[in-house]
């Protein structure tokens, strides 16, 4: 269940003027090739400061290969509420016209940015930027436009795959977010509120920030580089003008920037692409279970030393879980060799694995450590999910086949946990 972090502060999608809305999937060409350069070899220590004159360096390195990003959505005119004063009027006239399927239309314009990260024209930037557009426009540095086609969207990461054709293209280099740390310089360029190609700079405020409420996988970069609506799309880059983020949303009270905005980190955005360009969809793992975060009342309860872990609160009968062995009141530690802080670490784990791999699980039961492996399999679409039983509904992040719940009385009771 997607926590509210705070009572008012409202989430603000960075594309100005275009909803969120319905999601869709846009026909996708499987066969397009694409240069994705390897990550640099790093030379020497990191530096514990930027360098004088590094930011002018960066920004003009890498405002090329930033893109303006326009979308046109035709949107129907709904009819007039029955408290609207000329209710009477528009009701006796247009209502024929609504009978007939009539309806009128209207033209609706957003703004928002992307990255060109490959020779052949291939652009990152939100699917919020581009969902259900009409027409897609791109503008370019040097002021040349082109008309882009969606190659492919994944809206559980709010990503989006837009290509151009154009020669002499430049384009962005790939970091590796996962080399981060609290602290590090970082730069975001885009377009806030139509101002092309404004280049902000601020440090990495946090690394893996989940359950804020944005999208299902959640792994966010958060930043305090100032970042606006129209910035959406736009990347996120470090000292070495590397791609490490792509800028999605803002926490505000009054819309603008108040110092806290989230990217999605580099080597996830990687990861989507590559899929979408080869598989035309992003395939994700499966195992099939329920899990909650580990409170300090469950980790007395479940004689665990330390609220780190995932608790399994229900496995999906015919389910890789199920098949594995895992049981409710499992903790979980370790998957795939890898630490796991809780249930949204654990989520992201899942979703990265091939499916039809066998992987190794760490598990404590009954306060013993116990190893076992798991076959993960492809998270089934949701024609699929509706046919297993007892599979998590989607208010539950089901969506790599754990499901985040809250503690109610009837589960603590099943635990034996105290009431508090």
């Amino acid at each position: 269940m997607t926590r509210r972090l705070v009572t008012g502060i409202i989430l603000i999608f960075l594309g100005a003027g275009l909803g969120a809305g319905a999601y869709s999937l846009y026909t996708q060409n499987n066969s397009l090739p694409v240069n994705l350069q390897p990550y640099p070899a790093l030379e020497g220590p990191r530096p514990k400061v930027a360098p004088e004159g590094v930011f002018p360096t960066v920004a003009n390195s890498v405002s090329p290969t930033v893109v303006n990003i326009s979308a046109v959505k035709l949107r129907p005119q709904g009819r007039p509420s029955k408290d609207d004063p000329f209710y009477d009027f528009f009701e006796d006239f247009f209502s024929p016209l609504y009978d007939f399927g009539l309806k009128k239309h209207y033209m609706e314009k957003s703004t928002g940015s992307g990255v060109i990260v490959s020779p052949e024209g291939y652009i990152i930037t939100n699917h919020h930027v581009v969902s259900d557009a009409q027409k897609i426009k791109v503008t370019l540095q040097d002021k040349r436009s082109f008309k882009a086609e969606v190659i492919g969207v994944d809206t559980k990461t709010d990503l989006a795959v837009v290509r151009i054709t154009a020669e002499d293209l430049p384009y962005i280099r790939w970091g590796d977010s996962d080399r981060l740390m609290v602290g590090d310089f970082v730069l975001a360029v885009g377009n806030p509120f139509g101002l092309s190609h404004t280049v902000t700079m601020g440090i990495i405020s946090a690394v893996g920030r989940a359950n804020v409420g944005i999208a299902d996988y959640e792994d966010f970069i958060q930043t305090d580089a100032a970042i606006n609506p129209g910035n959406s799309g736009g990347p996120l880059v470090n000292t070495r003008g590397e791609l490490v983020g792509i800028n999605t949303a803002i926490f505000s009270r009054s819309g603008g920037y108040q110092g806290i905005g989230f990217a999605v980190p580099s080597n996830m955005v990687r990861l989507v692409m590559e899929q979408l360009l080869t598989n035309g969809r992003v395939v994700r793992g499966w195992l099939g279970v329920s899990i909650q975060e580990l409170t300090p009342a469950l980790m007395k309860a479940f004689a665990h030393s330390s609220l780190k872990g995932a608790l399994v609160s229900e496995t999906v009968k015919g389910s890789p879980a199920e098949s594995a062995g895992l049981m409710h009141g499992d903790i979980i530690i370790s998957f795939g060799g890898s630490e796991v802080q809780g249930p949204a670490e654990l989520r992201n784990l899942v979703a990265r694995s091939k499916p039809g791999t066998k992987t190794g699980i760490t598990i404590l039961r009954s306060g013993r450590r116990t190893e076992i492996t798991v076959n993960v399999a492809e998270l089934p679409t949701e024609q699929e999910t509706a046919r297993i039983e007892r599979m998590p509904e989607r208010s539950g992040d089901a969506f790599s086949g754990l499901s985040v719940i809250a503690l109610t009385e009837d589960t603590a009771r099943q635990l034996n946990l105290p009431e508090d």
